[in-house]
């Protein structure tokens, strides 16, 4: 009789102990224990508190099941969230029980995600963002130039430093895109002279900190640690330095950062207006633009996903279900009994 020989499971990797007290203090260390970006830590620590307010201060380890579904219903059901908000909200909840309380319970794989609309992105022809652009001025109107001539998304032109441009090669790196991936995109032509000058601007700005002894920009990764006067040097400062100081949440030091994020969501919104476009248009419709216009020009898919950085062929392929009906391929049964005049 032959005997089975079982070899015991691999011990699942502990997380090292919470030198926090507070819950979302704790909270707070683990995300950044994980390196979750600030706009994760402050996502989910906005929906736990909301959590805890809506179940009346109670904390979250004298809950389950039943509180967390009355939440989630409560947002779909009375403040009508969109599913992404929804899956958004959970998430934060099962991180919270999963790694802060530590806790492996049956009830959190039972709670149900909605599931995830596909939706056809909102495409700007070559003649709106021709108009667009020519309405969106300053250093706002270069980075809109950017972002639609290279598909980057919004906080990747932000984020983008000195060192990270090529011109020699006429192209840009883009560093620590969604989901940690780099990937190179091309720098057009175009742009090489105003993005030169943006140099120049911020160079002032550099000359002027260093002149000044602050501390030099933000290192992702504790760089800072590894290389403690890398974030004073011009070749990490930002491309896009913001004129004004501000604190950095996570350290409280004072240093400069890169253009706030709502100026060319602003400036977009009133060049959209202007230019009497009746359409939704945010900053990412910009890249969904870039997209849909390389493949109307016959650009490989495989080449667009790639700049893009998708990982999945799949999330590219939405855009040729715009150049589908756009293209005039397949034609409405209406025209052949009423031709057009």
């Amino acid at each position: 009789m032959n005997s089975i020989v079982k070899f015991p499971k691999a011990a699942t990797p502990q997380h090292p102990p919470l030198k926090a007290t507070r819950l979302l203090d704790q909270m707070r260390e683990r995300l950044r224990y994980m390196h979750y970006s600030l706009r994760t830590e402050q996502t989910y620590l906005f929906w736990v508190r909301w959590f805890i307010r809506f179940s009346g201060l109670r904390h979250p380890k004298e809950m389950g099941q039943a509180e967390v579904e009355a939440f989630l219903t409560m947002l779909a059901n009375e403040r009508k969230v969109a599913p992404s908000t929804h899956r958004q909200a959970l998430s934060a909840l099962l991180y919270l029980y999963k790694e802060v309380l530590c806790q492996q319970l049956p009830w959190l794989q039972e709670i149900g995600r909605p599931s995830q609309s596909k939706r056809i992105p909102s495409v700007l022809t070559r003649d709106e963002v021709q108009r667009v652009l020519a309405l969106a001025t300053g250093e706002v109107g270069l980075l809109a130039r950017l972002l639609y001539g290279t598909g980057m998304r919004h906080m990747e032109g932000l984020s983008l430093r000195v060192k990270d441009i090529d011109f020699d090669r006429h192209v840009i790196i883009v560093r620590d895109g969604k989901g940690g991936k780099d990937r190179v995109v091309m720098l057009p032509q175009a742009l090489v002279q105003p993005l030169r000058e943006q140099l120049n601007t911020a160079r002032a700005l550099w000359t002027a900190d260093r002149a000044a002894q602050r501390p030099g920009v933000y290192m992702p990764h504790a760089l800072d640690a590894k290389y403690p006067r890398a974030g004073q040097s011009w070749a990490w400062h930002w491309v896009f330095a913001s004129p004004n100081l501000s604190v950095d949440p996570r350290s409280g030091i004072e240093r400069r950062h890169h253009l706030y994020e709502q100026r060319l969501q602003r400036a977009l919104k009133r060049a959209v207006a202007q230019a009497e476009i009746h359409k939704p248009v945010s900053v990412h419709t910009l890249r969904h633009s870039f997209a849909t216009h390389l493949l109307q020009a016959g650009t490989d898919i495989r080449t667009v996903q790639e700049l893009l950085g998708h990982s999945d062929v799949s999330t590219t392929m939405i855009y040729t279900h715009v150049l589908k009906v756009a293209a005039g391929g397949t034609a409405s049964p209406l025209d052949t009994l009423m031709p057009a005049h």
